[in-house]
């Protein structure tokens, strides 16, 4: 088989010697981009700034209405149940990211510590759930831009989502090229901002749904559809999760990973935790479930209303595009990430982790990030688009956590991690027995789904990765 790079590692002792990649390069300028490093010029802050600004924009601003749909006040307790296994599993990452601060994140934990079969499957799924989600976040944004247009007495309709979904995935992923820098402080202004919003709003909003200003909301029932349905929406809002481990496939990117991604990680996921339930209580206390899920993708438009006038539309509207916004620039970030580090391990060919020498980023993989989402945010299908994106990023959580207990009872030389998950082996444990126990909640169609872009990767492993060692190596 004819490849950018050959197999490697093949009768290597895997604890103690790293199999190296030694692909085959065509041309002097090739080998410059082939072998330049990512620059590590993100922080604590940008590290946070991703985490929140990923989970805030579906979490706050889109599942609002569709949690509460179906599962009512106690849509709350779906998001408290996610942001629990979302620690269990941030953890062991970060101990993972400590030991292995490298651009992947998920993946390239379980291709050391499970070998190439899972290494391949997961990474290829990692890019595959990013591509996703982010066109998830996207169509999302499309929503808020049409509610933008309307509150300023533009009516244009729905017909228009998708075209600016698409101008704007596009704009995201050129901005990208441009440099980790330039897109990371667009992050942390967009972040800063919209925590300014949410706090201001649900300050309010809490304080009106106590009874503390205003008139006392009349209570419904908590879990009107039963604790079941609890469940199916923790699977379905999962995807709000998602940012605390695209954190981790910048890590060849940040400075002082010791430090800076583990606090990033469960620091992201405390903070975005908390906010989602103070949403939910603020949302049905405002309206009732029925009348949420009616009002859809963008029904915290209406919520904002309800409690503060056009202001708080216009507010909730111009937050839902920051959020949005947010999390499509930061997934698209992490999806080229995730493609080259793949790359790089010679799972995909190796032109794929090409980094421009101008810019400093891997304009290849950037665009094997950018072109897939531009083709999911013209389905349009925003329920299905967000419950595949929690499919495969349950299944890598789960083996993340298995991961990291392989490679504690190995102890490989190179595994000297700065940071140690607290309550092993229960932690690791619990985080993968939950994992993977949400998958089994969610719809026939996101399972059939998620299985068939599995099964792909597999086979791509078969067809072109096999020979291919990875296990122990850094």
């Amino acid at each position: 088989m004819d490849r950018d790079a050959p197999a490697v590692g093949e009768g290597t002792n895997i604890d103690d010697e790293a199999p190296r990649i030694e692909p085959t390069i065509e041309t002097e300028a090739a080998t410059k981009t082939d072998d330049a490093e990512l620059e590590r010029t993100l922080g604590l802050v940008g590290g946070l700034a991703i985490g929140i600004g990923t989970m805030i924009g579906a979490g706050i601003f889109v599942f609002p209405g569709l949690a509460a749909g179906r599962a009512g006040p106690a849509a709350a307790g779906s998001f408290a149940i996610g942001a629990v296994i979302a620690l269990f599993v941030a953890l062991p990452a970060s101990e993972l990211a400590t030991a292995m601060p490298k651009s992947g994140g998920g993946y390239y934990f379980i291709s050391r510590g499970l070998g190439t079969f899972a290494g391949t499957v997961v990474g290829l799924s990692l890019w595959l759930g990013l591509v996703f989600a982010t066109a998830f976040y996207l169509v999302g944004f499309g929503y808020y831009a049409v509610d933008t247009l309307a509150e300023l007495g533009i009516a244009v309709g729905n017909g228009l989502v998708i075209p600016l979904a698409l101008l704007f995935g596009a704009g995201f992923t050129v901005l990208n090229v441009t440099g980790t820098e330039n897109a990371a402080k667009l992050q942390n202004g967009i972040v800063a901002l919209l925590l300014s919003i949410l706090v201001c709003f649900l300050g309010f909003g809490g304080l009106d749904a106590l009874g503390l200003v205003g008139e006392p909301a009349a209570p419904e029932r908590f879990a009107p559809f039963g604790a079941f349905p609890v469940l199916t929406t923790s699977a379905l809002v999962f995807t709000s999760y998602l940012g605390f481990a695209q954190i981790a496939t910048v890590a060849g990117e940040m400075r002082d990973p010791g430090r800076n991604l583990p606090l990033s990680m469960v620091g992201s996921v405390l903070i975005v935790g908390t906010l989602y339930v103070v949403t939910i209580f603020v949302a049905t206390s405002a309206f009732g479930s029925e009348r949420l899920a009616e009002l859809g993708e963008t029904a915290m438009v209406e919520v904002g209303r309800h409690y503060l006038g056009s202001i708080g539309a216009l507010a909730i509207v111009f937050g839902g595009l920051l959020a949005t916004i947010s999390s499509a620039n930061a997934s698209i970030l992490s999806t080229s990430r995730a493609v080259y580090a793949v790359s790089r391990d010679a799972l995909l060919p190796r032109r794929a982790s090409r980094i421009n020498l101008r810019y400093g980023t891997p304009h290849v993989a950037l665009g094997l990030a950018g072109g897939p989402i531009l083709v999911l945010v013209a389905t349009g299908q925003v329920e299905l688009l967000a419950e595949v994106a929690s499919f495969l990023h349950l299944v890598m959580y789960g083996l993340i956590c298995v991961a990291l207990v392989s490679l504690r009872r190995d102890e490989p030389e190179w595994y000297d991690p700065a940071f140690r998950t607290p309550g092993y082996p229960v932690v690791p444990a619990v985080g993968a027995v939950a994992s993977f126990g949400l998958i089994g909640f969610m719809q026939p169609a996101s399972q059939i789904t998620g299985v068939a872009v599995m099964a792909v990767t597999a086979g791509w492993y078969f067809y072109y990765a096999r020979d291919v060692t990875l296990r122990g190596a850094l």
